[in-house]
């Protein structure tokens, strides 16, 4: 599907540039609360190779207090506005629709809502009358519930299926809607990886795949203990590269370098596989 930031290279997926402009997010949180340093981080993040920049100004790791959405608004608000006049691709990371309907009058192309609309009754009206993209994550509710299923994909794709069916029936049209299977969401690390094994059987439901694994605490459990956070990003790399293999529309991360070289290398591998030139599917 087409949306925001047509990607780098037609074969990979678009790159989503993570910018939290929060105090407390798990990762990144308190680093670029300033306008200017919010700016500065999202101009090196297009620059290392994002298509979009998603600007998100309510955390929602697990134990997050939530914010008045004014609060969130003034976060986020400035970042949106200036990055859309310099016309970088911006997704809003809300599930407000108050934010939701002000970042997109300021110039935001997507609207990714971890609830899937879910949380404020007035967000699909706001997505539908904007006819921006919207992406609509699985969710059972804040970070941090209990995790409890049979089959995990399957649950994940019906659920999912049904949440697209009543966003339709509010309003948005089918080629509006990403979903996402929301890693980490009401699921542990064996959920977490059974959602990326089958990814194909998400990608069948017929819309854009935004997969957000970057530098979470299923892929910590991958490495030494007391590894940094930032030993993260490759095995989030790595993910990116099979992502593009299942046919993802689109990698949410933080570190865009090492994402891009992963996409870089896969794509390569593709053409290779395929027999195509470089003269015939650029360099």
């Amino acid at each position: 599907m087409e949306a925001a930031g047509g990607g780098s290279d037609a074969w990979a997926p678009r790159i989503m540039g993570i910018l939290n402009v929060t105090p407390d997010s798990f990762s990144d949180g308190g680093s670029y609360e300033d306008v200017g340093r919010a700016l500065a981080h999202a101009t090196e993040l297009m620059e290392q190779g994002a298509d979009i920049i998603d600007i998100g100004g309510e955390s929602t790791r697990p134990g997050a207090e939530r914010i008045d959405p004014e609060d969130e608004r003034r976060r986020v608000l400035p970042v949106v506005r200036e990055l859309a006049d310099r016309r970088i691709p911006v997704s809003i990371d809300t599930v407000n629709a108050g934010t939701a309907a002000e970042a997109v009058a300021a110039g935001a192309l997507i609207v990714n809502d971890v609830s899937g609309g879910l949380a404020d009754p007035g967000m699909a009206e706001v997505v539908a009358d904007s006819g921006v993209h919207f992406v609509a994550m699985h969710w059972r509710g804040a970070a941090g519930l209990e995790a409890s299923y049979g089959d995990v994909v399957r649950e994940v794709r019906e659920e999912l299926r049904e949440r697209i069916a009543e966003l339709v029936v509010a309003g948005l049209r089918p080629e509006q809607i990403i979903i996402d299977p929301g890693l980490g969401f009401a699921k542990d690390a064996e959920h977490n990886w059974a959602l990326l094994g089958r990814l194909p059987e998400l990608v069948g439901l017929g819309h854009g795949v935004l997969v957000g694994a970057s530098r979470k605490r299923f892929l910590g459990a991958l490495l030494p203990e007391g590894a940094a956070m930032r030993e993260r990003d490759a095995p989030t790399a790595v993910v990116s590269a099979l992502a593009a293999q299942a046919g993802a529309w689109a990698v949410r991360v933080h570190d865009v370098r090492a994402t891009r070289t992963a996409l870089d290398v896969w794509t390569a591998w593709e053409r290779g596989r395929l027999g195509i030139r470089p003269e015939e599917g650029g360099a």
